[in-house]
C-alpha cells in the first residue's frame, strides 16, 4: 500500500494541502483561497472559521485526487501565516473575533508605549525580536482589552490562544490538543528563546494570563491524532513549523551559514545560525529555525511586509495586469523602469529599516512613463528589499553570502529572479519544487513518523535547481541602490 505525507499549508491567502511520497514528489495537490478582512485603514483580519473549512476542504479533496484514504496517509504536517493571532473559547470552540492578521497595523499604539517605556533591549534579549505590532503579543493585547468579556473570560481560564497551527491541531484533534511549536512560540514576541518556555515576566508585563497559551514542543513531533471523521479515520499529527522557517527545512538548509528567501505575500530572508542565537543590531530578528532530536536550531531573519502582495495590487488595486504572471512579460519590454522606483511600504517598511507608519509611494513619473515601467518598478522593490537583508545579514554574520536558495509563489518569475541576482551580485538558487514550505513540514512531519529516517536521507530527495548568476556591472548597481535609497528616504522621512 502506498503512504504518503500530507501537508496543510495554511498561508495568508489561501489555503493548500499536498501529498508527498518517500522522494518528496508531489502526488496531489488542492488549494483555494480564503476572504480577506479590510475593516479600516491599515486593519487586516481572517475568519478563524474561513480558515478552518477551507483548510480541511482542501484537506478531504486532496485525498480524493489522490484516491486515497487515511490509511494512506502516514502522518500530518502543518505550516502556517506566522504571528496572526486567533482566541476561541475553550469548550465552544467559537473564536472570540476575527483574528488579527501578522500584516495588520492597529496595535502600532500598543508596540509605541513599550517602545516609550524603555522596553526595546529588555524584549530583544527575551524573545530575540524587534517591539513591533508584527508580533502576536501587541495582538492578543488588543483582543482582551477591545472585544466585550474577552479579559474578564481569559482571567477566568474560559479561553484559549494560538497562532493558525494552533488553531488548527485543536479543530483537527477535535478540542482535545492545545499545542504549539518553538518555531511558532518565537514569533509571538511572549517566548523565552533562551529558556525555551512563555517568558513569565513579559506576560506580567502586558497583563496576558498564562492558561491562554498552548504547550510548546518541538517542530517535529507526535502531538495527537486527527479525529476519526475528518478523514474516515485517525492520521497522527507528528509536526508543526511557521511557514519560514518550514521553508529553510524545505530547502534542506540544514548546515550553520545556509539561507533561502521566500516570495510569498512579503519577503523573508533567513539564515540557519545552528545552535546558537546570533543577536542582530541592525534590524534583523533572531528566531528559532525549528527543533529536531532534542536540539533547537536558530536563525536570523529579515522581514519584507510587502513582495507579491504589491503585485497583488497592481493587479486587483490598480488593474494594470490581469495575471501575476503578466507581469514578467511587461516589466522585461523595457529596458529599465525610467527612473521611477515603488516603496511598497503598504503596512509600513519591516527589516532592516522597521517604520511602521511609513506610507508606500512611487517616485520619479515623467510623462513617458507606462504601464510597464510601473510594472517593472515593483517587481524591483521586491528585489531591492531583499538586497538591503543580504546586504545587512552578511554583515552580522561576518561573511558575504556566495549564494541564496529562493522560493515562494514569485520566485517562478524569471525577471525576478535574474534581477536579485544582479542587484545583490549572488547566485540565486531557484528550487525545482516551488512548494518548498509545504515540503519541510512534511519533512518535520515525516521524520516524527519515521518515514524518512533522518536528514541524510532527506537530502538524497533534493533536485536540481535553476541558477541565476549576476551579470549587472557595480556601477550600474551602486547607481540604482542609491535610487533606491533615496526612495527609501523619501517614505521614512515623511513618516
Amino acid at each position: 500500500m502506498k503512504r504518503y505525507i500530507m501537508a496543510l499549508d495554511q498561508g495568508t491567502t489561501s489555503c493548500r494541502c499536498i501529498l508527498f511520497d518517500e522522494k518528496g514528489v508531489i502526488v496531489s495537490i488542492a488549494g483555494k483561497e480564503f476572504r480577506q478582512i479590510y475593516p479600516a485603514p491599515g486593519y487586516v483580519e481572517h475568519d478563524p472559521t474561513d480558515i478552518w473549512s477551507t483548510q480541511i476542504g482542501v484537506a478531504q479533496e486532496a485525498m480524493l485526487r489522490a484516491r486515497c484514504t487515511y490509511r494512506n496517509i502516514a502522518a500530518i504536517g502543518i505550516t502556517n501565516q506566522r504571528e496572526t493571532t486567533v482566541i476561541w473559547d475553550r469548550c465552544t470552540g467559537e473564536p472570540v473575533c476575527n483574528a488579527i492578521v501578522w500584516q495588520c497595523r492597529r496595535t502600532a499604539p500598543y508596540a509605541d508605549a513599550l517602545i516609550e517605556g524603555g522596553m526595546t533591549e529588555f524584549f530583544r534579549e527575551r524573545t530575540g525580536l524587534t517591539v513591533d505590532a508584527y508580533f502576536s503579543a501587541t495582538k492578543v493585547q488588543w483582543i482582551l482589552d477591545n472585544t466585550d468579556g474577552a479579559r474578564r473570560r481569559a482571567e477566568n481560564g474560559e479561553l484559549l490562544f494560538g497562532t493558525v497551527e494552533t488553531w488548527l491541531i485543536w479543530k483537527l484533534t477535535g478540542g482535545r490538543v492545545h499545542t504549539t511549536d518553538f518555531s511558532n512560540a518565537s514569533r509571538t514576541m511572549l517566548f523565552n528563546i533562551h529558556s525555551l518556555k512563555w517568558d513569565e515576566d513579559i506576560l506580567a508585563r502586558l497583563d496576558i494570563p498564562a492558561s491562554l497559551l498552548p504547550a510548546v514542543m518541538p517542530s517535529s513531533f507526535y502531538c495527537g491524532d486527527s479525529a476519526p471523521e475528518f478523514f474516515g479515520g485517525p492520521i497522527p499529527i507528528c509536526g508543526a513549523a511557521g511557514d519560514q522557517q518550514a521553508a529553510l527545512f524545505g530547502q534542506t538548509c540544514f548546515a550553520s551559514g545556509e539561507a533561502k528567501n521566500t516570495y510569498g505575500t512579503g519577503c523573508f530572508l533567513l539564515m540557519n545560525t545552528g545552535e546558537k542565537p546570533v543577536r542582530s543590531d541592525s534590524g534583523l530578528l533572531t528566531t528559532i529555525a525549528w527543533s529536531l532530536d532534542g536540539r533547537v536550531n536558530y536563525a536570523i531573519e529579515g522581514s519584507v511586509f510587502v513582495a507579491g502582495a504589491a503585485v497583488q495590487w497592481l493587479r486587483d488595486g490598480l488593474r494594470l495586469i490581469d495575471t501575476a504572471a503578466e507581469s514578467e512579460i511587461l516589466a522585461a519590454s523595457v529596458e529599465d523602469t525610467g527612473g521611477v522606483y515603488m516603496v511598497p511600504a503598504f503596512v509600513g517598511l519591516g527589516a532592516p529599516h522597521w517604520y511602521p507608519r511609513a506610507g508606500g509611494s512611487i517616485t520619479g513619473i515623467t510623462r513617458g512613463t507606462g504601464r510597464a515601467h510601473i510594472v517593472r518598478a515593483c517587481l524591483e522593490a521586491i528585489a531591492y528589499q531583499t538586497a538591503d537583508l543580504v546586504a545587512v545579514m552578511g554583515e552580522e554574520c561576518g561573511a558575504p553570502f556566495s549564494e541564496l536558495k529562493a522560493d515562494g509563489g514569485a520566485s517562478a518569475n524569471d525577471f525576478l529572479m535574474q534581477f536579485q541576482a544582479d542587484i545583490t551580485g549572488v547566485r540565486i538558487r531557484r528550487s525545482a519544487n516551488a512548494e518548498t514550505t509545504a515540503l519541510g513540514a512534511a519533512y518535520l512531519a515525516g521524520l516524527s513518523a519515521g518515514y524518512w529516517a533522518d536528514t541524510a536521507e532527506i537530502l538524497d530527495t533534493r533536485t536540481s535547481t535553476d541558477e541565476f548568476e549576476p551579470h549587472m556591472t557595480e556601477s550600474r548597481r551602486a547607481e540604482l541602490l542609491a535610487g533606491w535609497r533615496e526612495a527609501v528616504r523619501s517614505v521614512t522621512e515623511r513618516d
